[in-house]
């Protein structure tokens, strides 16, 4: 088949693969090996020269590597030694052990190989797990942290992995005596150092030159040619192409050029990463999963069984509490992309058969599939059952009615919460808060501030905190509807006390002021003058011209709020719709241009 049209038939099937897999939740890389295997020999056959393609492609693998290698900077790992060091590598090798025994008592596999397969199968995948954290915001929950620690873990157990699976060949340790393989170590170590070394002394100096330069196009191919380049010399020296790419990166992690040069090769990175997994998808043995599906499906299942029950485990040993390891270990039981380069490497150099490789990556893809279900079901079947032992059903705090009650009251101690907080405390004024996050309050409860577990919303529990007697009670929660039921309460039941309320759009402030707020603080107002003040300045404002005009802004816009709510106050309070938000918005504009702060057009810029 034309070389084009290959190309361009590679291109159709990942337009349509993949955004229809991101969006049933299954992630770009299932897509990929869905479409390679639609379209590979074991099904439809339209691409005939499946190897010439995987050979290829190999050159995604290479550049990811070389990206990762980028991310690994001496300075972020020792930060996170700990987190590495301990939970994730632990969580890596308490799954590799157990998995490598198996294969090598079980299925009669040489240790090599078997070490392999442990060590395979217990790397997740980078890609589905950095997609759910991102996609539910918990990349800084605990199960969030721990699962990053793990995926960094296997970046670095890889260095070595890779340098050994030549060692590992039949050709490189069956056949060669003890003297020969000790003076391949030597030599593979030699070669290692030398590029370090080198790579430490020529690579940032060719980057500056080509910097000075001014050419992006050049800067993209000078990066290109290094990663290629470093690859070539491993491979001639008898080492994994992948492990030069690996080192490179890992060489230029601290250097100033790292986020030019990521930008730079990013783009080749994703689609011939997705050629690559494309390939594998083509390369996959649909005759065989249907002469054993039992052997494929038991090792599937066994393999995430095994995995979630020991990552749970290890994520309680690690001190995590219930519900974040099992959120953790229904985000991990899947084999990863480096499984594919590790079997296929091991392939390439006699470490496995190719029936044995070729099962594996049946089994990597299926346990890929079942991922976005172990994690839906642990959110919408386990964690109701297990965690309302925890959360749902602890009892709120009870509030000793003979304490003295602070004049200030925050319901909410969230970011926003938090900050009121600190200056309140930083100007010696006494608060007491109330959360609905055991968790949370539990945390900050040991840095000794008065914070109780209990819903805002309830009136009992406000009367306990001394809402009666407050001087002033904050409303500081996120969610808009949440804030609308606390705000009534307080108003229908102390209607005397001042309440301070968070905004999150002007909407929301409307139907604040319906309730008799007294100050509502928009969140972005802020934020959002004080960087126009300083944009201002840099276009050859001074300071107190820039103030002033921020200010003028500020009055200008308080006032077309107080002029839009008396539209609100007679369409009824109600949620407007988009398009009612679109003309509210091109009045803002018009009406911001009428009440220009610089009428005269004195500081107009340079064009």
């Amino acid at each position: 088949m034309d070389f084009l049209l290959e190309v361009t038939l590679f291109l159709l099937a990942a337009v349509i693969a993949v955004p229809v897999f991101q969006w049933l939740g299954f992630g770009a890389v299932l897509g990929y090996l869905v479409a390679g295997v639609v379209m590979g020999p074991s099904l439809f056959g339209v691409i005939d020269d499946v190897e010439s393609m995987l050979q290829f492609s190999k050159i995604g693998v290479v550049l990811l590597l070389f990206l990762v290698g980028l991310e690994l900077a001496p300075q972020r790992l020792w930060v996170m030694r700990h987190n590495i060091f301990g939970l994730g590598m632990a969580g890596v090798l308490v799954c590799a052990l157990p998995i490598g025994l198996v294969a090598f008592w079980s299925f009669g596999l040489d240790w090599q190989a078997s070490l392999i397969v442990g060590l395979g199968l217990s790397f997740s995948s980078t890609a589905f797990a950095m997609q759910v954290l991102a996609e539910h915001n918990e990349m800084s929950s605990p199960h969030g942290r721990s699962a990053f620690a793990m995926l960094l873990f296997k970046y670095i157990a890889l260095l070595p992995l890779l340098a050994a699976i030549p060692l590992m060949s039949e050709g490189s340790s069956a056949s060669m005596s003890p003297g020969d393989v000790a003076l391949a170590i030597v030599r593979t170590l030699a070669v290692l150092v030398a590029v370090i070394v080198g790579g430490h002394y020529l690579l940032r100096p060719v980057f500056r030159t080509v910097a000075r330069v001014g050419a992006r196009e050049t800067f993209t191919a000078t990066a290109l040619l290094i990663v290629l380049g470093v690859s070539q010399i491993l491979k001639m020296a008898g080492m994994p192409m992948e492990l030069g790419a690996f080192l490179a990166g890992v060489l230029l992690a601290d250097s100033e050029y790292r986020h030019e040069i990521h930008v730079s090769i990013e783009p080749f990175k994703g689609l011939l990463m997705g050629l690559f997994f494309m390939s594998v998808g083509m390369s996959a043995d649909l005759h065989m999963l249907a002469d054993m599906p039992g052997l494929i499906f038991g090792i599937t299942g066994a393999v995430l069984v095994l995995k979630m029950v020991l990552i749970y485990a290890t994520g309680r040993a690690g001190g995590m509490d219930g519900r974040s390891s099992r959120a953790l270990a229904a985000l991990m039981p899947q084999g990863g992309e480096l499984a594919f380069i590790l079997f296929s490497m091991a392939a390439v150099y006699g470490v496995m058969g190719e029936m044995t490789t070729d099962v594996l990556i049946a089994v990597v893809i299926l346990t890929m599939a079942a991922t976005p279900f172990t994690v839906l079901f642990n959110r919408r079947v386990v964690d109701p059952l297990l965690a309302s032992d925890v959360i749902d059903n602890r009892p709120y705090d009870a509030v000793d009615q003979d304490e003295e009650k602070p004049k200030v009251l925050i319901c909410g101690f969230g970011g926003f919460g938090q900050m009121v907080g600190r200056l309140l405390h930083s100007a010696n004024i006494p608060f007491s808060a109330l959360d609905s996050n055991p968790l949370q309050v539990d945390f900050i409860r040991r840095y000794g501030h008065r914070i109780y577990y209990g819903d805002p919303a309830r009136v009992d529990l406000l009367k306990s905190a001394g809402a009666a007697d407050a001087e002033a009670i904050i409303v500081a929660v996120e969610n808009a509807e949440y804030s609308m039921r606390i705000v009534d309460h307080i108003r229908r039941n102390f209607p005397w006390v001042p309440v301070y309320a968070r905004a999150r759009n002007r909407q929301h402030v409307w139907r604040l002021m319906d309730l008799g707020c007294r100050v509502i603080t928009r969140e972005t107002l802020a934020g959002s003058l004080n960087m126009g003040e300083q944009l201002l300045q840099i276009f050859g404002w001074d300071e107190e011209e820039a103030r002033e005009s921020v200010e003028h802004f500020r009055q200008h816009d308080e006032e077309q709020l107080r002029k839009y709510y008396a539209i609100h106050q007679e369409e009824g309070s109600r949620n407007p719709s988009d398009q009612e938000i679109i003309d509210e918005l091109e009045g803002l504009f018009e009406s911001d241009e009428a009440e220009s702060i610089d009428p005269e057009g004195l500081h107009q810029p340079d064009t």
